[in-house]
């Protein structure tokens, strides 16, 4: 007789109490192995694949794709056990599944993310006979459990699972779309546009949204809609805050009121930046980034200025200063804003640094950051130049106490050697919490970074 387990929605860690269902990678009758992935979520801090700790066949789903679930409530049930008719599925028998989950639950794999389990390679998805053919029940499946409406599993390209949902919710076909991305990738963007379009037949061509390019210092491509249209959403709907979105105006929010923050700000002449990076990467090997040597820059201005690494601790009124440096970088998604931090900063050299920036990009762009890649951060680096805009004065990521802001590099006149010339000049700002340090400390790490920025010899003092 199969003995029906339920598996919950386990704790994701990091504080998180929710999880939004983004896909189910299961349906009911599928037979699952231990540990592989059974639904996809999105959490404040991530989008994560959840795996299931027994093996079996699934009887039930809890919860529609869209829909926010506790930590703690039912996510599926599982028939484990050897079902009446099993032998000749053509799939194996569920009495090896059950086998499987008693091995796995010794070893001690259970409610768990992927990469915390038992480490075994997780099967595919496999289609059986219905539940009710092989003697199990069937259960019941909450509303928008069951098939797509529109079946977009085939060669469609698509990366993130968000522009599936968001085609899928509207009931449009992507293949219908041409992709504006990288070898014809389908981008939100593509997705929006389509969807205005329709409403809007007549919208000209020249319209449509498009990403924009990465700027000099090469960090995530964002994917904007036509201006003066940031959403799908009708005037007058409401758009709940929740997931990244939600996370990031409760941290705004919370570093506003609680962060007594200034900002001061330079130009600098990064021309000798510029032909120094050109220089590296013309001798061989992987590229450098512009944004890798200014984040060489930060870690080598933190060492000589560690009040900007630091933290407050309002409870003991007391500023910590941290010995590593873990520099967060902004990167614009389609989930929105996230911040992953590069670990141990400033034991990395710029060619490290350029590797790590450029996995966790594609990670981000891909939603699959997990949520220790997005916490932990001591310094942000804000490259908002790939934007097209020259300055801004950053909100800090709290707790950290600094956040150095960079514009993008373009030609301007500029006064170099006593002669107006035209250089390559960026604006770098500098927001601070004027509870760890005064004006002079701010001004003295902007200006080392400025100086570095136009003579990169400099840095080779703490090299």
């Amino acid at each position: 007789m199969a003995q029906v387990l339920e598996f919950k929605l386990p704790d994701l860690g990091e504080g998180l109490t929710e999880a939004e269902i983004v896909r189910w990678l299961v349906a009911v009758g599928d037979v699952v192995a231990v540990d592989q992935p059974v639904v996809e979520v999105e959490t404040a801090k991530a989008m994560v694949e959840v795996p299931c700790p027994y093996a079996g066949v699934v009887t039930a789903r809890f919860g529609a794709e869209g829909e926010e679930l506790p930590v703690g409530a039912p996510l599926l049930t599982v028939a484990v056990g050897e079902p009446a008719g099993a032998a000749d599925s053509g799939t194996g028998s569920a009495a090896d599944a059950g086998r499987d989950s008693e091995a796995a639950e010794a070893e001690g794999s259970g409610n768990v993310l992927v990469g915390y389990g038992t480490g075994a390679a997780p099967a595919r998805r496999r289609r059986v006979r219905p539940a009710s053919a092989v003697g199990v029940p069937s259960g019941p499946a909450r509303p928008g459990a069951g098939a797509d409406p529109v079946d977009q599993e085939g060669p469609v390209p698509v990366i993130s699972p968000l522009v599936r949902r968001l085609a899928r919710e509207n009931g449009l076909d992507l293949r219908e779309l041409t992709g504006s991305g990288p070898d014809g990738l389908i981008l939100r963007a593509d997705v929006e546009y389509a969807l205005r379009a329709a409403r809007t037949p007549r919208m000209p061509e020249a319209r449509r949204a498009a990403p924009v390019a990465a700027g000099a210092a090469g960090t995530a491509v964002a994917a904007v809609a036509e201006p003066g249209v940031s959403a799908v959403a009708a005037p007058g709907e409401r758009v709940p805050l929740r997931g990244v979105r939600g996370a990031v105006a409760d941290k705004l929010s919370r570093s506003r009121r609680e962060i007594p923050d200034a900002t001061c700000w330079v130009d600098a002449d990064a021309t000798e930046l510029m032909n120094a990076r050109a220089a590296m990467n013309a001798s061989g090997g992987p590229k450098i980034s512009v944004l890798a040597l200014l984040a060489r820059i930060c870690t080598a201005a933190l060492a000589r200025y560690p009040e900007l690494n630091s933290t407050v601790d309002t409870e003991a009124r007391e500023v910590v200063l941290l010995s590593a440096v873990h520099l967060g970088f902004a990167a614009q998604t389609e989930r929105g804003l996230v911040v992953p931090v590069v670990r141990d900063a400033q034991a990395r050299d710029a060619e490290s640094l350029s590797a790590e920036f450029g996995r966790l990009t594609e990670v981000a762009r891909e939603g699959r950051l997990a949520p220790a890649d997005l916490t932990g951060g001591t310094f942000t680096l804000n490259n908002y130049g790939v934007f097209g805009v020259d300055g801004s004065t950053p909100i800090i990521n709290h707790p950290e106490a600094a956040m150095l802001g960079v514009g993008r590099i373009v030609a301007k006149p500029w006064v170099h050697q006593g002669e107006l010339a035209v250089r390559q000049v960026v604006q770098l700002s500098l927001t601070f919490d004027h509870r760890v340090c005064d004006g002079g400390t701010a001004g003295g790490f902007l200006r080392y970074v400025a100086d570095c920025v136009e003579q990169p010899a400099v840095l080779l003092r703490t090299l």
